[in-house]
């Protein structure tokens, strides 16, 4: 009797992407009473918000190597172990920096938020390495994106469960609760996961062959035992330019992304003089039809891949057209000044933005499955670029020009990952030696 463990693998990564955008989230909720207490500013706010990103992104490189070297399942308890003990000392982090490091609270956030992002940083790059190792080839696009639902699903639960929790006790209680809650994750998921389905003994058989399967499969694609045969270093991205183009297209989707994820709550709070209160359901627009989307896209691409039989079609045609409806949407909130026409418009350009999210990390999948986890690490090193550059750049702009200038930097970013998605040609490159897939069906290594 055939089973289908392998979605429950899929949905347990989907919950904890949600507690992983949560956590790094609900920092930008407490933004007045931390700003009120330690005597920030835009600026200097700007500044925590991007800290997140510089260890965010030695976390995705190391992160991606070591899942391809120690298998995925160390690196989920590592690093769902660190996040949520760097969540928790967040509470602590300004107090610390007064105390102890010259009387500066933005030193202290400085320090805790690169460490939480370093901490943070592996997990995207695990969620590839995993999906390499548990999803079949045909149904690598829906698998993606089902792994990758907890993204707009956790950032929309952001704002009701933030404001909940400020509403009935302090932000520093918050951040301790949000990080037990990462640990509670850690210790269900070291009981029910392992590092390929071969190893797991709620996989059957028959759902193993349905997982190694190599039927149907196009003429650029290739098997894991066949990219096992002719596996590259790390370094080796930067030589095909595909990868590397999809990675500026993928830096659009995190500017966007992390723009929103970071500045929605005090932009509302500035411009239409809400409340922490209302923040709660308004927090949840911009991410509501992303929800939905991110998941249609990868099932829209593989629908692609079928009826075409082209990867650059089913992939980078898609993800360009994406950004491209991104970016009208965000240029558009320029000319529209009601709070209900602004939320409309971020959260149709958000929507087309997740649209690709999966496509992304399936392009690295499809090219190179062998180095999944050190190329999707590679991958997430350059996007995340955009987790500093969007906050840190955009406290600039408004405190300088106002925050006319979010959105249209949110469009130039766009506009340039579209350009970049144009290029991607995803899949077997001439280097690839071909096999037989009839010789090894099962894609099984000895």
């Amino acid at each position: 009797m055939k089973s289908n463990y392998r979605y429950v693998i899929i949905v347990m990564i989907a919950f904890v992407t949600g507690i992983n955008y949560i956590d790094r989230g609900a920092i930008a909720y407490a933004q007045e009473a931390i700003i009120k207490e330690f005597h920030l500013n835009p600026k200097t706010w700007g500044e925590v918000l991007g800290y997140f990103g510089y260890g965010y992104m030695i976390g995705a490189f190391l992160g991606g190597l070591l899942a391809d070297r120690k298998g995925p399942k160390f690196v989920w308890m590592l690093t769902g172990t660190a996040w949520s003990v760097f969540e928790i000392a967040t509470a602590w982090a300004g107090d610390i920096g007064m105390a102890l490091l010259g009387g500066s609270a933005l030193v202290g956030f400085a320090i805790f938020r690169i460490l939480f992002g370093a901490a943070e940083g592996p997990v995207f790059s695990t969620i590839n390495r995993t999906m390499a190792n548990w999803a079949s080839q045909k149904e690598r696009g829906f698998a993606s994106a089902l792994g990758l639902l907890g993204v707009p699903l956790g950032a929309m639960l952001t704002a009701p469960i933030a404001v909940a929790l400020l509403s009935v006790t302090q932000w520093r209680i918050m951040f301790v609760i949000l990080g037990l809650i990462g640990i509670i994750w850690v210790i269900i998921w070291a009981k029910i996961f392992t590092n390929r389905p071969e190893e797991h003994a709620k996989v059957s058989k028959e759902e193993l062959e349905e997982i190694r399967s190599a039927k149907d499969l196009l003429h650029t694609e290739l098997t894991l035992t066949e990219s096992e045969q002719v596996a590259v270093p790390w370094y080796h991205f930067f030589k095909n330019p595909t990868l590397i183009m999809n990675s500026i297209g993928f830096f659009a989707f995190q500017y966007v992304n992390f723009l929103l994820l970071t500045w929605t709550p005090k932009y509302l709070q500035d411009v239409f003089h809400f409340k922490l209160g209302s923040l709660w359901y308004l927090g949840m627009i911009p991410w509501i039809g992303a929800c939905f989307t991110v998941v249609l896209g990868g099932k829209i691409s593989d629908a692609l891949r079928r009826k075409t039989g082209s990867l650059r079609v089913a992939r980078s045609g898609l993800a360009a057209v994406s950004l491209f409806l991104t970016a009208i949407c965000f240029i558009l909130v320029q000319f529209v000044h009601s709070v209900s026409g602004v939320l409309l418009l971020m959260a149709i350009g958000n929507a087309f933005n997740f649209l690709p999210n999966s496509i992304y990390w399936t392009v690295i999948i499809d090219t190179e499955p062998s180095k999944a986890g050190s190329f999707s690490g590679v991958t997430h090193f350059i996007i995340n670029i955009a987790t500093i550059v969007a906050p840190t750049l955009t406290g600039a702009l408004v405190a300088s020009n106002g925050y006319g200038g979010m959105f249209i930097a949110a469009t130039v970013a766009t506009v340039i990952g579209m350009v970049a998605m144009i290029f991607v040609k995803p899949g077997r490159t001439s280097s690839k030696k071909a096999i037989n897939p009839a010789q090894n069906p099962l894609g099984l290594t000895k």
